[in-house]
């Protein structure tokens, strides 16, 4: 009896002793995952709360382990279990739009890398968000908290009733001039980002009083930073929707795994869908584009990349017998962009980065015949350098400068009749743009508090303006979780060429500036939910404007715009405004943030002597995101924005249509003598997705589906003013943006 019950105890122990058992984790954030599912061999489990999964008792031997779940890469690990062996994993799932990493990073939180002025986009909120219809991560940052957005044909956005050519956007620490496929002439042509999503690594949005290294915008600033590709092995991910194409490979270099590749190609097939609901096909366009990006580590400490966009873009309207004689019927756009990287850390306490760039765009446009219509070319060299020093106390010394050489040349015409051309508008030149900035942070109070100072110079060599831009931070912790933040600082924004040699410009045009201050309350509750009260204020002066060029009532009668109307520096105003949002951000339950903002804007002409809301002045503004993984392999999200509505640009007003009857009647306006009278209805758009994946093996297959405008709300946009009379009726248009509009699609990885 007693061998009987010694055997059955060595085989008990024996079947113990071969178990695998472990946790899987977020191998960004390092947060454990729940509804993983892992697998081995025959056998299932989900991973708990705690990312735990449950012991495997398996036999000795050798197997394949695999954990899945949606907006994760899959991974499998081989092992081999010995007999009497024990083995417990620590499984690191990357999200499916990073590059793969093989260490946790281990920061103080999901919100440790956004600064004072800065929300960001992390993972899967960046994918989420750019939607299925169009893979645009611009189109992801328009639901952020703040940003404004009404119409769906474009990604451009505002901040702060700030217009999107006042907010820069950065890719990589350089300044794009123009990051966006569109028809060039056509304001209210549909636009689309002119890179991908999955070309991104992180996503950071300065609404206000950003750091000085972001220079030549007045407004805000973007900043976009590509990632490096997979070091380990060659992956692959082909997508496919009702409007785009598109793939992605990544892989090592070499098997040193000290450098890697990238390429991502996209065609689009937009134009179809917008073809089919907008009113006017001159917003319709295709475009096709190519990135690649090459890493290498020369030293540990000496990192060198090489980027190359190019894109295409164009519009070919079929009918062209119903087109008049200057109506735009062709369209060719290029883009390209090339950025040689290098980042050296001679030491732990030195950081150098030298990127140098070379940005070009061509376009023209051609009429029904084949006359041109428009034409013209920018380009720009740039070099810009960084560096950091950080002193034993903590402090940090940032400093660095840019150089920028700029040509730019371009004409537009109208035909009035096969042989007879007007010119509209024609520029040329080029210019030297120079900055730098230097700026102080220091710990104080036993780094309770954070004070920072610094001073931007900037120059033009067109206009030969000095322009010195200080800014401030203070940052207080008050007690656990909470922060107060407030931040000071000047910004300038110089005349494009195109303004300044233009026609109607002149070389002594000043550049725009602007004063922001801003301060702001945090609270976390919890690691991974917080929630932010701020206030803002932004004077604005020596705004660019053509205060002559718009039709309006004039003592009661009406003025027709001056052909030669100049551009001056003729506006000066202020923006202010509060927000308040609540943000979780966990790869298990909810997560999301819901958003209020309040702001006025406000704009005083020194020509004309009017008063007016800005182009952009909007008081109220809801933004809501939220995300939910129900399944491992099911993922929901909803995505909510309201805005009341903005100004119609121009001097008009109602005669007899009521508020949110502005489609369908294009008649009841007149001219004004007051400016922005007019206002568009609110905007309204809900937004389902669901994404699910089916991870039994490879390929992994993601399936993507989505419905725009559940709540079938027909927002509305400005157009033109299409007609008048000499009584000062006016006739307007405007045209219906997205309808109810269900799409789906598919990704591959390999």
């Amino acid at each position: 009896m007693r061998l009987l019950c010694l055997a059955a105890l060595l085989v008990a122990v024996e079947a113990r002793a071969e178990e695998v058992r472990g946790k899987v984790i977020d191998a960004v954030t390092g947060e454990p995952l729940s509804r993983v599912t892992v697998r081995l061999g025959a056998l299932q489990v989900v991973t708990g709360a705690d990312g735990s999964f449950a012991d495997f008792h398996i036999s000795s031997g050798d197997y394949t382990l695999q954990a899945t779940t949606v907006g994760y890469r899959i991974l499998k690990l081989d092992f081999s279990l010995l007999p009497g062996e024990s083995k417990e994993f620590e499984i690191l799932l990357q999200p499916d739009t990073l590059r793969r990493s093989e260490t946790i990073q281990v920061t103080e939180g999901p919100f440790a890398r956004e600064s004072a002025t800065a929300v960001a986009l992390s993972g899967n909120e960046l994918r989420n968000l750019s939607s299925v219809l169009v893979d645009d991560p611009l189109r992801a940052v328009q639901g952020m908290p703040g940003v404004t957005s009404n119409d769906d044909f474009q990604s451009q956005f505002s901040v702060r009733s700030a217009g999107f050519h006042r907010l820069g956007v950065y890719v990589d620490g350089v300044l794009l001039h123009a990051p966006l496929y569109t028809l060039q002439g056509e304001t209210n042509s549909a636009s689309i980002t002119a890179f991908n999503s999955d070309f991104l690594d992180s996503v950071d949005l300065h609404p206000g009083a950003m750091p000085l290294t972001f220079g030549d915008r007045t407004a805000g600033a973007l900043d976009l930073r590509t990632r490096e590709g997979d070091r380990t092995q060659v992956r692959a991910r082909a997508t496919a929707s009702f409007s785009n194409a598109a793939l992605f490979v990544e892989g090592p270099l070499d098997k040193s795994r000290r450098g890697s590749w990238l390429v991502a190609a996209r065609k689009s097939y937009l134009q179809f869908l917008i073809d089919a609901t907008a009113d006017d096909t001159a917003v319709a366009f295709g475009f096709a584009d190519t990135q690649t990006k090459i890493n290498y580590d020369l030293t540990p400490g000496h990192n060198v990349s090489l980027s190359v966009t190019d894109g295409r873009s164009g519009l070919d309207r079929s009918n062209r017998s119903l087109l008049g004689l200057s109506s735009l019927a062709e369209n060719d756009y290029n883009l390209t962009v090339v950025t040689l990287a290098s980042r050296y850390t001679p030491g732990p306490s030195f950081l150098i980065a030298n990127r140098v760039a070379y940005l070009r765009e061509r376009f023209n446009n051609w009429n029904r015949d084949g006359a041109p219509l428009a034409g013209g070319c920018y380009g720009e060299w740039v070099w810009n350098a960084e560096a950091t020093r950080v002193w034993k106390d903590g402090g940090a010394l940032d400093f660095g400068w840019s150089v920028r050489k700029v040509r730019d040349s371009g004409n537009f015409d109208r035909l009035v009749s096969p042989t007879v051309r007007r010119r509209l508008d024609e520029f040329h030149g080029d210019g030297l743009r120079t900055g730098g900035y230097a700026q102080q942070t220091w710990p104080l109070a036993g780094r309770r508090v954070a004070a920072t100072a610094g001073v931007r110079w900037d120059r033009h060599s067109v206009n030969q303006v000095n322009a010195w831009s200080p800014r401030a931070a203070l940052a207080i912790q008050l007690w656990r979780g909470a922060r107060l933040q407030l931040a000071w600082g000047q910004y300038v924004q110089y005349p494009e060429i195109s303004q300044a040699l233009s026609s109607f410009g002149t070389p002594r045009l000043l550049p725009e500036r602007a004063t922001h201050s801003q301060v702001s309350i945090e609270q976390r509750l919890g690691e991974r939910t917080r929630i932010r009260v701020e206030a803002y204020n932004r004077l604005d002066r020596d705004l660019l404007f053509r205060p002559l060029a718009e039709r309006r009532l004039i003592a009661g009668r009406v003025f027709n715009p001056l052909a030669t109307a100049p551009i001056v520096n003729s506006q000066r105003g202020y923006a202010r405004g509060a927000q308040i949002f609540v943000q979780r951000r966990t790869a298990n339950g909810f997560n999301g943030w819901i958003s209020y903002t309040y702001g006025r804007a406000q704009v005083r002409d020194g020509v004309t002597g009017s008063h007016f809301a800005a182009d952009f002045d909007q008081r109220h503004l809801v933004n809501v995101f939220g995300g939910y993984r129900v399944l491992p392999t099911v993922n929901l999200s909803v995505k909510w924005s309201y805005g009341s509505g903005l100004p119609v640009p121009g001097y008009f007003a109602t005669t007899s249509t009521p508020a949110g009857a502005i489609l369908g009647r294009a008649s009841n306006f007149a001219l004004s003598a007051s400016r922005n009278q007019v206002r568009l209805p609110y905007y309204q758009r809900v937004d389902l997705r669901v994404n699910k994946a089916f991870v039994r093996g490879k390929p992994q297959i993601t399936v993507f589906g989505e419905v725009v405008n559940v709540l079938r709300r027909r927002n509305a946009r400005f157009d033109e003013l299409r007609s008048f009379d000499a009584n000062g009726g006016a006739r307007l248009g405007f045209e219906q943006t997205f309808p109810l509009l269900p799409t789906a699609g598919v990704a591959v990885d390999f």
